[in-house]
Order: C-alpha cells, then structure tokens, then sequence
C-alpha cells in the first residue's frame, strides 16, 4: 500500500523556511561580529585558513541572501598580499568548490583555473592534480565532456607520478562518468571498476558506494536493468553502514526507476516511498519533489490517474515554494502524458503548455545565471586586478619610503663615522704622543738600570778581589765582561729574545755564585711549549728580582740555598716564577734595621716603574708582579716566590 504524505506538509515547510528566517536574522549579528574579530588576527597564514573555516561554516547564510561571502573575500585580499603559492591555491579552490555547490559553474571554474596556476607555482604534483579534478568537475556540469575530460585526464597523470590514491580515484571516476554521459557505456564500466578497487583498497566506503551506484547507471543504460538493480543494491548496503541519508535517497530512487522499467511497479513503488522516508531527513527538498513526481509516474504507467495526479500535484506544490523549476517541467510533462492516455486532451495541452513555459523558463534563468556569473568573473578579475594594482602601489610607497629611510641613514651613518673617525684620530694622535713619552721615559728607566747594575757588580769584583785571589778575580772580571756587553746591546732595545734575557741571567748568577763562595745553587726551567728565540719580552726585567732573593733572601740562609726560575706562556702572556728557600721577607727586613739600612732597593723602584710603564703602553692590567711568602706548616718562613706577568711579542 502507497504511504501517501498529506498536503499539510507543505505548510509545515512553509514554517520551518520562516523559523530558519528568523534564526538566520538572529545570527547574522554574531556573524558579522565574528568577521569584525577577524581584524585583531595577526595577517598571516594562520588567518587565511581562520578566514576560509568560517566562510564555509557561514556559506549557506550568504548563499540565501544571494549577496557574497566576506569571509572569502577578506581571505583572498590577504592571500594576495601574503603572495605565498599554497595559500592562494586554498583560498581559490574553497572559492571555487563553495561555487560549484550552489550551481555557480562558471565562477567555479575560474576560480579553479585560478587554483591551478597557483598550484603550479608550488610544484606540488598532489595540489596541481586536485585543482585540475575540481575544475574538470565544474566543466562536466556545464556539459562540457571535452574541456572536463582533459583536465581529468591531466589530473591523473600527476596523481598516479606521486601514487595519489584519492585524487586517483575522483579523476577515474570522473572519466567514467563523461564515458556515461556521452553513451560509451562499456569504457564507463572499465573506469568505474577500476575506481572502486582502489576505493576498496584504500578502504574509502563513501567511495566504494558511489562507484557501485555509477556501474548501476551504466548497467542500466546499457539495457541491463537486473545488474543495475544488483550494483545499486550493494550501494544501498554500504551506504546503509555509513548511515548516509542522501546517498540511500539516491539508491531507493535509482532502485525505483529500475524496477519501473521493468514494469515491476510494486517493487518500484515500494522503493520510491522508501525513497521518500529517508528524504525527509535530508537539506534539500527537491529529492523529495522528485520523488512525488516518480512515484507519480509509476501510478500513471499502472493505470491509477487519480493516485498519479496526486504525487504530480505534490511535487508540483513542492517545487513552487521552492522554485524547483526543472521538477516543475518534468511534473506538467508527466501529467500532460498522463491526462493524454485518460482521453482528456484539452488538460493534457494546457499541462503540456506549462511544461514548454518552465522549460522556457529554465532556459532563461540558465542564460541569466550564465550572463550573471560571467559579469561576477569579470567582477572577480576587476577585484583581484584592483588588489594587485592597490598591492604594487603599496610596495611602490614602501620602497620610497625605504629608500628615504636608507638615504637617512646612510647621511647618519657617515656623520657618525665621520665624527667617530674623528675621535679615534683625535685618540690615537694622542695616545701616540703619549706612547712616545711614556717609550722616553723607559728608555730611561733603562739608562739608569745600567748604572745602577754595573755599580753594584764593581762593588762585587772590589769585594772579590780582596777577599779571593788574583786567579778567581780574572775569571770573574771576564765574565763580567762578558755580562756587561750583553747588557748593554740588550738594553738598547724594547724587546729581546727570550734566549738572550735567560743567557744574561746565567751569567748573573754565575758570577753571584762566585761571589758569595757558592752558598747557593740555581735552576732554569722553560716550558717545553716555548720557542726562546721567538719570545720577546723586555731587557733586564727578571734580574733585579733575582738579585734581591739572592742578597736578601738567600746569603743569610744557614745552609745551602737554591734558587728556581720557572718560565711558562699562555696566549701572549708570560709567567716568571722566581723561587728561594732563604730567610723570607720578615726576617730580611728585621736585619736591614738593625744594620740601618732603610733605603729602598734602587733597581727593584726602578722595575716597578718599567712594569708601570709597559702596563700604560700595552693598555692592559696584565703586566703584574706579586710575591707570596713561603710558609711551612708550623707557620715558619721556608722562603719567597714571585710571579712577574709580562705582555710578550713574537718574532714571527
């Protein structure tokens, strides 16, 4: 028995448009707030993407009001001025797609063309394949086999270089389906199952269905209705898993129009309400006019006109309200065919007339919306030229404005280099002045160490000489000799070799040695890390503080005394240990007041100023001298250690 769906529906729709009216005015404050929020969001990637989510979440809301949608439109601007290529592709192929799904065909395919060059740009195989399926897609829904063809066979090429199974998949399937349209029924079929394996390989069920439901069709054009109604039963099972609405409404139908063929109308019928039920639950209301006018259809073959003017007026109801003007000229054709085979000719010409007016219609609107949608292309590509003109006029400004800043600061940076080049030549005029001084006033510091030394080596020989015999003397005064022509070429530079300073030193010692009868041993060390000949470092500087261990420290030891020199480098800075086990400075001290010798040492003041000096040449607070005194355990003095850090040069 028909389920028959009483006239108090359409009222019932009627209601529900207005409630979503309203719902939709009650919303659109928040929408236009969320766009308006959209401007504290930083300009970048992040809301461009921001920007397509909620157009697409708003799209039915703009679409119905027929106006634009703001939030692709501020999407595009920003993708323009960002000019990255994976950006633009998004923003244009969501465009194009939202287009394409409000019949907007011709809009849609140029904004996929547009995605495809900049698909392009990014050189990414996956992106270009997905771009060219869109557009062969829009081009297949204007009836353009040729034009889609080619860009889904395109598409398929790149898909199958980078093994891009869903794109694979859409642009067999959409090959198979311009093979239908264009009745070459078995190609269709070979795309189709090739489609639905690689749909079941790559465990896509939604794609699985469609290709079953797609072999159906072809099945059945090819005059095969049993293997359609087979290939649309097991669509309608996957689709059933997958608890799609829409696509088990499209199974019932296309069981129903099968089964009509093959003048099993029960069958037919009880498809077609099924049909019916599920629709109820979908969007869009023209399945369920299509399905009154099938079902009408069915009744009509079936000889029941009264029953078949019914579902005819229902669909016909339905589509007035919602300006379904296809159906409505398929319905008056339908009744016109019906009222003809009940003899009632006069009825059938008028309903044939109302059928010729919307199939007038419908030509009309298509040229309409045709003419339309290429004045919006024109307007998108006026817009996108606008944007790209406003976008170089832009960079224009900020390259002058760049230019004027760098001019600046170039004019800035010369003025100070100008006037800091200045200041370093003022300084370094000076500081040059003074580095002469301060070499006057070394030179000499190192004048007055000669006298200084060669008087108290007289004093030594004189000593010698009348405490030793003539033999002692003459070797000590050649050694002297000796000692004093070194000191004097040494003297007369800044810097001498390591070598040389360490070869005076032993003859200094040796003749100590000989002076004080061998009370005292020495040791020299030198690190091995050290070329002697290729460190240079001032004349005379460790002498006086060997001489002072010596005189203060060690002669009055009981005992043998020893005296150690450790030499070691690090980086450009030399170490002198100079070590004795003597009396330490406590002691020497207590001695030379109470022989009353208060007088400070003239060649220690003498070294202390030349090390101040080279401090003030070198500009560093590495030239240093300290002294530690020795202690044992229980406190006694065992000795004194001073480390004298010098700035060195090198040779090479």
């Amino acid at each position: 028995m028909v389920k028959k769906i009483p006239y108090v529906l359409l009222l019932i729709l009627m209601i529900l448009g207005i409630k979503v009216n309203i719902s939709f005015a009650q919303d659109s404050s928040l929408i236009y707030r969320t766009l308006d929020s959209a401007r504290n969001l930083r300009g970048d990637t992040v809301k461009v993407n921001w920007l397509l989510d909620k157009g697409k979440a708003y799209g039915r809301f703009f679409d119905k009001r027929k106006t634009e949608n703001p939030f692709f439109q501020e999407a595009v601007t920003l993708a323009q001025h960002l000019k990255i290529a994976r950006t633009l592709f998004n923003v244009y192929n969501e465009i194009g797609t939202a287009k394409r799904n409000i019949s907007e065909y011709i809009l849609a395919a140029d904004y996929h063309e547009k995605a495809i060059k900049y698909a392009d740009e990014t050189k990414e195989d996956h992106l270009r394949a997905i771009a060219r399926n869109n557009t062969g897609v829009d081009y297949r829904r204007m009836e353009k086999p040729l034009k889609a063809f080619d860009y889904h066979f395109k598409a398929l090429q790149l898909a199958e270089k980078v093994n891009d199974v869903r794109n694979i998949c859409v642009a067999i399937n959409s090959i198979g389906n311009i093979n239908l349209s264009t009745g070459k029924y078995e190609d269709a079929i070979s795309h189709f199952n090739k489609a639905l394996e690689l749909e079941r390989e790559n465990k896509n069920s939604l794609g699985v269905a469609i290709n079953l439901g797609n072999l159906g069709y072809a099945y059945r054009y090819l005059g095969k209705p049993d293997r359609a109604i087979d290939y649309y039963k097991k669509s309608l099972a996957v689709n059933m898993q997958l608890d799609n609405a829409m696509g088990k409404a499209i199974c019932y139908n296309s069981l129903g129009d099968a089964y009509k063929e093959k003048k099993d109308y029960a069958q037919a019928l009880e498809a077609l309400n099924k049909a019916l039920e599920v629709e109820v639950g979908v969007d869009d209301k023209i399945h369920i006019a299509e399905s009154y006018l099938n079902i009408g259809k069915c009744f009509s073959l079936m000889g029941k006109h009264d029953d078949a003017r019914k579902y005819f007026q229902q669909s016909i109801d339905l589509s007035q309200h919602w300006r379904f003007n296809y159906i409505l000229q398929e319905a008056y054709k339908a009744l016109a065919a019906d009222y003809k085979a009940s003899g009632d000719f006069r009825r059938s010409l008028e309903c044939a007339d109302k059928s010729l007016v919307y199939k007038d219609s419908i030509l009309d609107e298509k040229s309409a919306l045709e003419l339309a949608q290429m004045q919006a292309v024109y307007e998108v590509d006026r817009k996108d030229n606008q944007i790209k003109m406003l976008e170089h006029d832009k960079q224009l400004n900020e390259l002058r404005t760049r230019r004027n800043v760098v001019y600046m600061l170039s004019l800035g940076g010369f003025l100070i280099m100008l006037a800091v080049g200045g200041f370093f030549y003022i300084r370094h005029r000076n500081l040059e002045t003074k580095k002469q001084t301060l070499q006057l006033e070394l030179r000499s510091l190192r004048a007055q160490m000669n006298p200084h030394f060669i008087f108290n080596s007289l004093s030594s020989i004189h000593r010698f000489i009348w405490s030793n015999n003539q033999e002692e003397a003459s070797d000590y005064l050649t050694k002297f000799s000796r000692l004093m022509r070194m000191i004097l070429d040494n003297t007369q530079y800044t810097f001498i070799s390591l070598n040389k300073e360490l070869e005076s030193l032993r003859l200094y010692l040796d003749l100590e040695q000989l002076r004080c009868n061998n009370i005292f041993e020495y040791k020299i060390t030198v690190a091995d890390d050290i070329n002697e000949e290729e460190v240079m470092i001032p004349p005379m500087i460790i002498q006086p503080y060997v001489e002072n261990a010596i005189w203060h420290g060690l002669v009055h030891k009981s005992g043998k005394g020893l005296l150690e020199i450790a030499v070691s480098l690090k980086d450009r800075t030399l170490t002198c240990l100079v070590t004795d086990n003597g009396i330490g400075r406590k002691k020497a001290m207590e001695i030379k007041e109470k022989k009353g010798q208060t007088h400070r040492s003239m060649g220690m003041k003498v070294t202390e100023g030349r090390i101040d000096l080279i401090r003030k040449i070198n500009n560093t607070k590495e030239a240093t001298v300290s002294i530690t005194d020795l202690e044992d355990k229980e406190g006694r003095a065992t000795g004194t250690m001073v480390t004298i850090v010098l700035p060195v040069e090198f040779i090479f």
